[in-house]
């Protein structure tokens, strides 16, 4: 088992334990999984630990014809792929993992801490008593659209695409070359093709996630157009029914319990 260092602020031959074994703010402790904000040497950071799922997650997961998520290998291969890719997401630091049950997997993925962000759900909170201006609206629209299909152009669906999931650096001057954190990753799948089925759920969400900040149709449309690369009436001749799927899911989502929407 090697631990894998990216950058240089850790001890030389640092240890597994070293790092399963951190302290500090605690932002979530859930089903075998610690995310954590920890100091190094006066820089922030966070890591995700894993202590494994148990079998009957497992089971569960293969039921439903889910892939199970075993441990940090996924958050560590889609941030790798992301950045590959040119998508602006989390900067890897370290990463491991131990042991050969399914069921008991120990890892663990590092990344540098996104200092001075906002979340796009909060930057656009006010939007429906305070109305952005219409370039506002455009480049961020257009941004996330672009983010949305490179990713799943390349084989990508991120399972949890809410605007919450997306963080811009607080006080920069909106322009089209913006820059889009995609953050919280440990779900993503990579393929050669996302799945119909898939892509559906990805649009669903982040459609439903925008439901309630005051976008106009004109605003849907755009996004569309972005994310299919063609003219809006080529949109809805070829592609109506799959953007009826994504409506039809993202209203169930709008009718869930908050429980359910973040599972």
């Amino acid at each position: 088992m090697l631990v894998k260092l990216f950058i240089d602020k850790f001890p030389k031959n640092v240890s597994f334990s070293w790092f399963m074994n951190r302290k500090g703010e605690v932002f979530r402790d859930v089903d075998g999984r610690k995310t954590l904000r920890f100091e190094q040497q006066g820089a922030s950071y966070f890591i995700k630990i894993h202590t494994g799922v148990g079998w009957k997650e497992i089971f569960k997961n293969l039921l439903q014809f889910k892939n199970p998520v075993l441990g940090a290998e996924n958050e560590y291969l889609a941030i790798k792929r992301l950045t590959e890719l040119c998508i602006d997401t989390m900067t890897l630091v370290s990463y491991a993992t131990k042991g050969w049950n399914p069921a008991k997997l120990q890892s663990f993925v590092v990344t540098k801490e996104l200092k001075d962000t906002i979340s796009l759900e909060d930057y656009c909170a006010d939007w429906l008593s305070v109305p952005p201006s219409y370039s506002e609206k455009k480049v961020l629209i257009c941004k996330v659209a672009s983010i949305a299909k490179k990713i799943h152009e390349n084989g990508i669906n991120h399972r949890d695409f809410y605007i919450c999931h997306f963080l811009m650096s607080t006080g920069v001057v909106l322009s089209d070359d913006i820059q889009l954190f995609v953050i919280d990753l440990h779900r993503v799948q990579i393929r050669n093709k996302v799945p119909e089925r898939w892509l559906i759920k990805d649009l669903a969400a982040l459609y439903f996630s925008a439901m309630h900040i005051g976008l106009t149709r004109r605003d849907y449309y755009r996004f569309i157009k972005i994310y299919q690369g063609h003219s809006l009436r080529t949109c809805f001749e070829k592609e109506g029914r799959f953007w009826n799927k994504v409506e039809h899911k993202a209203n169930i989502l709008n009718g869930m319990p908050e429980t359910k929407k973040k599972r």
